[in-house]
């Protein structure tokens, strides 16, 4: 039984989004009954996932009993499950917010919502390549329909860029795949790090077009500059519940760098090893400062965190082109505490634009709000996390990071990271001082919110103060994961243990 587990966070969101498309209509309580139901189990699972994976081993599932590297596999590792979990807890905050009536605003809602957990569990456990780009599309697809939900003027124009840009990344990446194919023989990723060793000469620059072209790709999908200029608006725009949920979808493209350009691309590559690290390593540094000046230059509080995303986009990359098992270490711990911060105050810009009327977000004077207090009380946790301020997990990560730059590093990195958190802090408060302080005079605006959207904001911003408290651990796991990242070898040895030693 704990062998089929691996397959679990696959094939319980396809069966229930199924069922909640095709079995279900007109009955919202038991759609959301069934749709929290099913989260919820998905983090039980994840759960019992990540235990297992905890002691280092690294299991496989094939499907259909097709041994690699001829078959489909689905791989558990260290950071596999520690990827798959966030994706439940952020996924269980969100589908319960919608609870909230955000699910009501348009149809299909909860199937969808299903279907798309169902790709990025499967991108976070693929082990070949064209699959993973299968789980992409997947992903993609319900994320076109979700950004959709409710319809609007500017949601479909945030729509029609969103789409068009993914498309093209994705012929890109087919391309890209169909490339390393051609030159490997393989679509696995361990047989692909195998026979990247034993390359003929001729086909090295064939392999490095292709792995430049895959850098593109998982770039767009991250949000790297200059390939970012979709997200700020498509976040902003997006339904609170879904904005909240795409703050994974970065750290989809995030982690298939990490993934490939460690496994594939590793130490058995050669002269192609590490090929991404310049790249990855200026351009997030751009990111970062382009990022920062977004975030002090936005008039609405969706779109300051959409901005906020970026600012996380650029720290994390700038990890991976740190290149160093500490610095991998730091980001992880990193990109658990910005996902569900960031996804926790897309959440709470819903609840503060839904009191403020026709002011909305926009940070301008409005009423004063129904429930102002809580209200400020939750912006200040959020804003303290996600600015990086003591005692929150913000400063922690971002002193790990600080702490893994080398001297050669350092000039670079300081400065940037530091005014980032900067920038977030003016703009916070600005914003925070705007809804809460400077109201204009009258009664107060909005009706008050349902439970429903108090636990969902509750559980997500909660992440913070207990990432804090269980820094240790937390540490501990991320540092053990990114030292299996670094040893390639185990993943071959896992999924093909008849490769020997093959260099």
């Amino acid at each position: 039984m704990m062998q089929h587990l691996i397959v679990l966070p696959v094939v319980l969101p396809l069966l229930t989004g199924l069922f909640l498309l095709r079995g279900l209509h007109g009955s919202t309580r038991l759609k959301r009954v069934l749709g929290v139901a099913s989260t919820g189990l998905l983090v039980v699972i994840a759960l019992a996932l990540l235990l297992r994976a905890a002691d280092g081993e690294i299991a496989y599932y094939a499907m259909g009993g097709w041994q690699p590297p001829f078959g489909i596999v689905l791989v558990l590792d260290r950071l596999s499950a520690l990827m798959v979990l966030l994706t439940a807890v952020l996924a269980l905050g969100c589908v319960i917010f919608a609870c909230g009536g955000d699910d009501e605003k348009g149809s299909n809602f909860h199937g969808l919502f299903q279907l798309q957990l169902m790709g990025i569990n499967g991108a976070f456990l693929t082990g070949d390549l064209f699959n993973l780009f299968v789980f992409f599309e997947v992903l993609l697809l319900a994320s076109y329909a979700l950004l959709l939900h409710g319809g609007g003027k500017s949601r479909t124009q945030a729509a029609v860029h969103y789409v068009v840009l993914n498309l093209a990344g994705s012929a890109l990446f087919l391309i890209a795949v169909g490339t390393l194919y051609g030159a490997t023989g393989t679509l696995n990723m361990a047989d692909m790090a195998v026979r990247l060793g034993e390359l003929p000469a001729e086909r090295a620059g064939l392999v490095t077009a292709g792995a430049l072209m895959l850098l593109v790709v998982f770039g767009l999908k991250s949000a790297i500059l200059p390939l970012y200029f979709w997200l700020p608006r498509a976040y902003a725009a997006a339904p609170a519940p879904v904005a909240a949920l795409f703050a994974i979808m970065t750290k989809v493209g995030i982690y298939a760098i990490l993934r490939v350009y460690s496994l594939i691309f590793g130490e058995h590559a050669g002269d192609l090893a590490d090929l991404e690290q310049p790249w990855v390593w200026w351009l997030s540094l751009a990111t970062l400062a382009i990022a920062t000046l977004g975030v002090l230059a936005a008039r609405d509080l969706r779109l300051l965190i959409a901005y906020l995303v970026l600012v996380s986009v650029g720290t994390l990359l700038a990890g991976v082109g740190m290149g160093t098992v500490e610095a991998t270490a730091s980001l992880l711990y990193y990109l658990l505490h910005s996902t569900l911060v960031t996804g926790g105050l897309f959440l709470l810009a819903e609840m503060i634009g839904l009191q403020r009327g026709k002011a909305g977000t926009r940070i301008v004077k409005g009423r004063p709000l129904t429930q102002g207090g809580l209200l400020a009380l939750l912006f200040l946790v959020g804003a303290m996390a996600v600015a990086g301020l003591p005692p929150l997990s913000g400063a922690i990560g971002k002193a790990l990071l600080l702490n893994a730059a080398t001297p050669a590093q350092q000039p670079w990195l300081w400065p940037l990271l530091l005014a980032s958190g900067l920038g977030a802090m003016v703009a916070l408060s600005r914003a925070g001082s705007t809804f809460f302080w400077r109201n204009k005079s009258g009664e107060r605006s909005g009706e008050r919110l349902s439970r429903h959207q108090w636990t969902g904001v509750g559980l997500l911003l909660a992440a913070s103060p207990l990432l804090a408290a269980l820094a240790g651990p937390v540490s501990d796991y991320t540092l053990a994961t990114a030292s299996q990242l670094a040893n390639p070898d185990n993943v071959v040895d896992a999924l093909l243990p008849d490769a020997g030693d093959a260099p």
